[in-house]
């Protein structure tokens, strides 16, 4: 059996979605002779998938992706619902709850923190732009002082927001999410408080390997999901037996395995762009 067979056969006993041999070949073929040791590929083929968009043509077998996805979701009518009897109506109540067949894997493309107003997130983004967190009801200054480059780069320091001192490019994403980790550190240590709080609810948009997105809402707490912990792209198994209610996927931990990744250009937009979707929808509240 050839190595990418071997890798394959290796990965169906696993919780990960399972690649095609076609991407396998490409992904590690390898010039070395001999070749790296399979525990070595299987490890780098893994991480690969996680940092994958699973939805990409070819990248999972055909066979996976026809039995591995989310059952698709009927598009309901009002007209139809209005015209139909009571024992029809309480049949179609019966199917807007269904449960997963097979595990499932999705990939996350959004996450809210429902038990925060959005205004209060809009509110600590500003402050942490203005290098201004909390500690309790203290206001503290954060270190907003210039970044220093990664080893063996020859780049001066840069300052985190652009103001036009240094080289860098002067977008800031490095200083706000470095400023965010360290604001969502200090929240973590109150209980019930900032991201992963023990009272926390969590909504989430998933995507599968077809392409299909819903939202997932956690029935329970799942530890490893939170704004800051949870990044754009990372990868969730869905077990056997999870419940879909009126299209929206529910959540539970003993049905719920964090597999881990990011896909990185998904993550950065959406760090790059969270305070002004926010902005937008505190908007659209007011509006309303």
């Amino acid at each position: 059996m050839d190595i990418p067979h071997q890798l394959q056969t290796s990965l169906s006993t696993t919780n990960f979605p399972l690649p095609s041999l076609t991407w396998l070949q490409t992904q590690l073929t390898s010039t070395r002779h001999p070749p790296p040791p399979l525990a070595s590929l299987l490890a780098t083929a893994r991480t690969r998938l996680l940092a994958s968009d699973l939805s990409t043509p070819g990248l999972l077998d055909t066979r996976y992706t026809t039995t591995h996805s989310l059952p698709p979701q009927p598009q309901q009518s009002h007209a139809t619902t209005t015209t139909t009897t009571t024992s029809s109506s309480s049949s179609s109540s019966t199917k807007r709850e269904t449960v997963l067949p097979t595990d499932v894997v999705v990939q996350v493309l959004d996450i809210e923190d429902l038990t925060r107003s959005r205004w209060e997130q809009v509110e600590e983004l500003e402050a942490i732009a203005r290098g201004e967190g909390t500690r309790g009801r203290e206001v503290v200054r954060l270190p907003t002082a210039t970044l220093l480059p990664t080893p063996g780069s020859t780049a001066g320091p840069r300052n985190g927001f652009g103001d036009g001192d240094g080289d860098g490019d002067g977008d800031g994403t490095q200083a706000m999410q470095t400023l965010q980790g360290g604001l969502q550190q200090q929240q973590q240590q109150q209980p019930g408080a900032g991201a992963g709080g023990k009272n926390s609810t969590h909504k989430l948009l998933v995507q599968d390997c077809k392409g299909q997105t819903v939202h997932a809402l956690e029935l329970r707490r799942v530890d490893r999901l939170a704004v800051g912990k949870t990044f754009i792209g990372e990868k969730i198994l869905l077990r056997a037996g999870t419940v879909v209610a009126r299209g929206v996927v529910l959540l539970d931990p003993a049905l719920c395995v964090v597999l881990g990744g990011k896909v990185e250009v998904w993550h950065r937009a959406w760090v790059d762009g969270r305070l002004a979707r926010l902005r937008e929808a505190v908007g659209a509240d007011r509006r309303g």
